[in-house]
């Protein structure tokens, strides 16, 4: 076989080969995977907050902004959900997909109610938070599935941190839902949990974290720079009746999620 005839062969195969390659690869990560939907997880969940912080800021343009990025940044992660490890989280994934769908149509007609006769009912607004209960319940059981059948486990201290950013999301969008007056009664699906308790357990979980010993001093300084903004807002959460202050909330919230998830990175990089 000439050289030239011998190149093309060879470049033909490489063309056959590598794109299977790369989604063997891609299939190969969960790691990745799992994180994309850690991140759907925590932008379907904001979205939700931003809803409700739209509602009772009386239609501020800022809060509609971060409705529209929220979903936007759902979307991105459940679209990077391409290669599932198995049958069940094949199930899983089109599960999620359908819901979301859903949730997001509904999000959408909210927002537009809002911004056209500056209220909304209550009903529409309860269902909305029961189907982003349905979403998260339904994602964590994909993240757990996907777990299972590719045989791979996240890191202990990088879920347990993941669990931390979730947890302040939740009381972000809780405070966000008694802020705009439609309470804790109208977050969606079953028991709603008094945010107090919500509050004493992301407490108590992050001294856990700032005491663990593998943290390098690097990470220890960064749990110090989470805990010193989740004092400052501590208790307003627990005394939420006496004096509300929600923007405060809401910004801090979003500070100590990006820190703890920087936190996570790292745990992860160093597979702790």
């Amino acid at each position: 076989m000439s050289s030239r005839l011998l190149a093309s062969a060879l470049s033909t195969l490489l063309a056959i080969t590598l794109p299977l390659f790369s989604a063997a690869s891609q299939a190969a990560d969960p790691a990745a995977s799992l994180l994309e939907l850690h991140q759907l997880r925590l932008a379907a969940q904001k979205s939700l907050g931003d809803f409700y912080m739209f509602n009772g800021m009386e239609g501020d343009q800022r809060y509609e902004r971060m409705i529209d990025e929220s979903l936007t940044q759902a979307r991105t992660h459940l679209g990077a959900l391409t290669e599932m490890p198995g049958e069940s989280s094949k199930a899983l994934r089109s599960q999620l997909e359908q819901q979301w769908q859903g949730y997001q149509i509904d999000l959408n007609k909210l927002t537009n109610a809002l911004k056209t006769q500056g209220f909304t009912d209550l009903q529409p607004v309860a269902d909305l938070a029961g189907r982003n209960q349905q979403l998260m319940s339904l994602s964590q059981e994909l993240y757990n599935k996907m777990q299972q059948e590719s045989g791979y486990s996240v890191p202990p201290l990088t879920q347990r941190s993941r669990e931390q950013s979730l947890l302040m999301q939740a009381i972000a969008v809780d405070y966000a839902s008694r802020s705009a007056s439609v309470g804790a009664t109208f977050m969606g699906g079953g028991e709603a949990r008094p945010i107090e308790e919500l509050v004493s357990e992301f407490a108590s979980k992050m001294t856990a974290l700032e005491k663990e010993p593998k943290n390098s001093p690097q990470l220890k300084q960064s749990w110090s720079g989470v805990s010193t903004k989740w004092r400052y807002i501590e208790k307003s959460l627990i005394n939420y009746n006496e004096n509300s202050v929600p923007f405060l909330v809401n910004k801090y919230s979003d500070t100590i999620i990006q820190g703890t998830e920087a936190i996570s990175s790292q745990y992860a990089a160093a597979k702790l």
